[in-house]
């Protein structure tokens, strides 16, 4: 049986749970660790028999105060969710013969039934700031905020971000108790940690482990633009801790738990949180600006590792470990203009080895367009210094406004290119195939069906994914084919 990545969050008709996170940042101050030799005399030594260590405080870790202090920030987050109970399928019989598909059955208004789904969240902002998981909100259209001390408020979506599955939420209170943000980055494997959720049913709850890695890639969120480097910790959370709070023992915030890896839907080991690093950017972009400001590099690499070299180190003239080997540069790209070639290996970002894919995807996903970074790159054996200006995804360095849209995002689906096969029987150049549909979406609401293949959005031709990734208009209209032939346009009305 294969693993499954199962994100926290609970689903259920009747009701669900969630918790919130705290905004607060503070300086993290590692504090060094001291060994003290002690004499041990005759008279102190254990006596024969006696196998157990004698207690002493000052040399184990103490979790109550985090506990105890970060618990009181971790929300509960109820998502309410209209979803459209069909009344009858799909009949094409009906549309074969060019008949309405309401004929003949009276009133087909759509009828709706609440689906409630939950999570937890972490306030970092005493006037009501709270972060959790984007899996945990999305498609809601009412949130409800209960917090460690009862209360209840109506929550405000400002902003989130499928690509790191995060989401900032505000309500309107004051006084609010907080979580400072610690430094991911300063983790160390083995230190211990805590895992805080408040799921509907337990209110809140507290497990403590250690950090078993950092910077896990797992190709678990479902985003062409992923951005994965999980720390990855055995502290048990389970359905409904989705959005709570990791924390240091100093009670700091250094990670939002998001999924576990399992064969059954229960924790069995292993549990994973999107660092701080990546938590404080895209807080601070959805605050400041609505939207995250991802800065994109432009380049499509692999990680040499062992399995690379094994497969095509010799055909490539490569025989050392490391670095990221660039595949492709994207034409007017931030790579490409700054002399960036196919074949070169980059073994370091602004001084920071690369080891791994991760390295290299956070070290770009803590900057915004129009910053520079230096690359160290290797070419024809020596290694080259690059400044490099980024770029957001539509080529520009200019930032991104609100009002600008995430075309792939608001569509609502999944999406694959139109193979060559398809088009030459569509006789298209090319297009955008939807394969899933999300609910609430645009193409949820227009009522297109998968397997569609998009050709244009506002009247302009998209030919491939990477056409419509670069789209940032609000969608107006689409238009297509389906793969019996049959031409479709949408235009959407607010």
């Amino acid at each position: 049986m294969k693993k499954a990545f199962l994100f926290l969050g609970f689903v259920a008709v009747a009701a669900a749970a969630g918790a919130a996170t705290a905004w607060a940042v503070s300086e993290n101050r590692e504090q060094p660790v001291q060994y003290i030799e002690r004499e041990v005399s005759r008279a102190s030594a254990p006596q024969a028999g006696n196998h157990f260590a004698s207690y002493q405080a000052d040399q184990y870790p103490d979790l109550t105060y985090a506990a105890e202090n970060a618990v009181k920030a971790v929300v509960n987050i109820e998502a309410i969710q209209q979803i459209e109970m069909r009344r009858r399928s799909y009949d094409p019989f009906l549309e074969f013969f060019g008949i309405p598909q309401d004929y003949g059955y009276g009133d087909s208004r759509p009828q709706y039934r609440e689906q409630r789904a939950g999570g937890s969240g972490v306030i970092i902002s005493e006037d009501g700031y709270i972060v959790t998981n984007n899996h945990v909100i999305d498609g809601a259209t009412k949130l409800r905020v209960k917090l460690n001390d009862g209360r209840i408020f109506d929550g405000k979506l400002i902003g989130k971000d499928s690509a790191t599955d995060l989401a900032l939420l505000k309500i309107e209170a004051k006084d609010l108790p907080t979580l400072a943000f610690g430094s991911s980055d300063a983790l160390r494997l083995g230190e211990w940690v805590l895992a805080i959720g408040s799921p509907f049913d337990l209110q809140s709850t507290i497990t403590a482990g250690i950090v078993s890695a950092k910077a896990r890639q797992l190709g678990a969120i479902p985003n062409d633009f992923s951005i994965e480097a999980f720390i990855q910790t055995d502290a048990a959370v389970n359905p409904g801790n989705s959005g709570g709070a990791l924390v240091n023992t100093r009670g700091e915030l250094v990670g939002i738990n998001t999924l576990i890896k399992s064969q059954t839907g229960s924790y069995v080991g292993y549990s994973f949180a999107v660092p701080e690093s990546i938590v404080r950017k895209v807080v601070v972009d959805l605050k400041e600006f609505g939207v995250v400001q991802r800065a994109m590099l432009g380049i499509q690499f692999r990680v040499v590792d062992q399995d690379f070299l094994d497969e095509e180190g010799k055909e490539l003239g490569l025989d050392e470990l490391g670095g990221a080997y660039v595949a492709s540069v994207v034409e007017g790209g931030a790579a490409s203009e700054a002399g960036i070639r196919k074949g070169d290996v980059i073994v370091a970002i602004d001084g920071v080895k690369i080891t791994d894919p991760s390295t290299l995807q956070l070290e770009v996903a803590r900057h915004r367009p129009n910053d520079t970074v230096k690359l160290s790159v290797k070419r024809d054996g020596k290694v080259k210094q690059f400044d490099v200006t980024l770029r957001n995804k539509a080529g520009k360095t200019e930032l991104i406004a609100k009002e600008d849209v995430d075309v792939v995002e608001s569509l609502g689906g999944k999406f694959a290119d139109a193979g060559t096969k398809l088009c030459r029987e569509l006789e298209i150049k090319g297009g955008v195939q939807v394969i899933g549909i999300k609910t609430g979406g645009v193409l949820a609401r227009a009522r297109v069906r998968e397997g569609f293949v998009i050709t244009h959005i506002n009247d302009q031709a998209v030919y491939s994914l990477d056409d419509m990734q670069r789209m940032t208009e609000k969608v107006r209209s689409i238009d297509g084919i389906y793969p019996n032939g049959r031409s479709a346009s949408y235009t959407l009305v607010e």
